[in-house]
């Protein structure tokens, strides 16, 4: 129970942060309805009849789970500010998991993402993109699964940065390649040999095409747009995940001890 209560007490510090932080909301709203609406609304109009399938809607998944990614791994920027504020000290000292503490961090800012995925989803749906109440049902999982992912990312990138402004510096350079990488915009069927090793290297490229397959599921462009099955997607991120935790943590944990 010391774990669990430990895991939910920090989660909330993370939300209680976000409503405290009206200009954060703000800007995490805005950004993933710019990119829906604008530039799959103008990929739609100017080339949805060449490929076959809706642009709209291929940008629209695609963003979904992008946000969910991105969002919960730079939330896990704040680990830094906690350690330059010492409060990283005061939690690590206090009888529970240090992997309690890590996965309350992610869990906490799962929940911020959440925010994001609900304003996505009824953007989604005022826009006009086909979208079912089962399919909604379905995403919620999913979204959970590509937070941790997200997370777990974030945690293993920002181990080693010791300021804040460090690693909003670097961390911009190892997300937005991501992007084209992980076919958030356009798709990545087909890619010369070197971008497909590093798409196929990407986190975040199974994040989005795990978001992908659950939506396109059963319907006629799945083939042509879905890159794997679900519960391949399922099986790589389990392995990033752990990965990226056991190592992530470890690493956190001992610049904790090196201070």
């Amino acid at each position: 129970m010391n774990e669990i209560t430990a895991i939910l007490g920090i989660g909330y510090r993370d939300v209680l942060k976000l409503f405290r932080d009206k200009p954060r909301i703000f800007a995490s709203l805005i950004f993933p309805i710019v990119f829906i609406g604008a530039l799959g609304g103008s990929l739609q109009a100017n080339w949805g009849s060449q490929t076959g399938y809706n642009l709209l809607a291929f940008v629209f998944t695609g963003v979904f789970g992008q946000t969910l990614f991105q969002s919960t791994a730079s939330g896990i920027i704040s680990l830094v500010e906690d350690r330059a504020n010492d409060f990283s000290q005061e939690m690590f000292v206090a009888p529970v998991s240090r992997y309690s503490i890590i996965f309350g961090k992610i869990f906490g800012e799962t929940l911020v993402s959440f925010s994001q995925a609900i304003a996505i989803l009824v953007f989604g749906v005022i826009i006009g993109v086909d979208i079912s109440v089962y399919q909604i049902l379905l995403w919620i999982p999913t979204a959970f699964f590509i937070c941790f992912l997200g997370g777990s990312f974030g945690l293993v990138v920002l181990a080693n940065l010791n300021t804040e402004r460090t690693a909003n510096q670097i961390f911009p350079f190892l997300i937005f390649p991501q992007f084209f990488l992980a076919g958030v915009f356009s798709p990545i069927k087909e890619l010369p040999w070197y971008l497909f090793i590093l798409s196929r290297l990407s986190p975040m490229t199974y994040a989005v095409d795990f978001a992908r397959g659950i939506f396109y599921a059963g319907k006629p462009e799945y083939t042509k747009i879905v890159l794997h099955s679900p519960l391949f997607n399922l099986c790589i991120m389990g392995i990033f995940f752990t990965v990226f935790m056991i190592v992530g943590t470890y690493l956190f944990v001992k610049n904790e001890r090196n201070k």
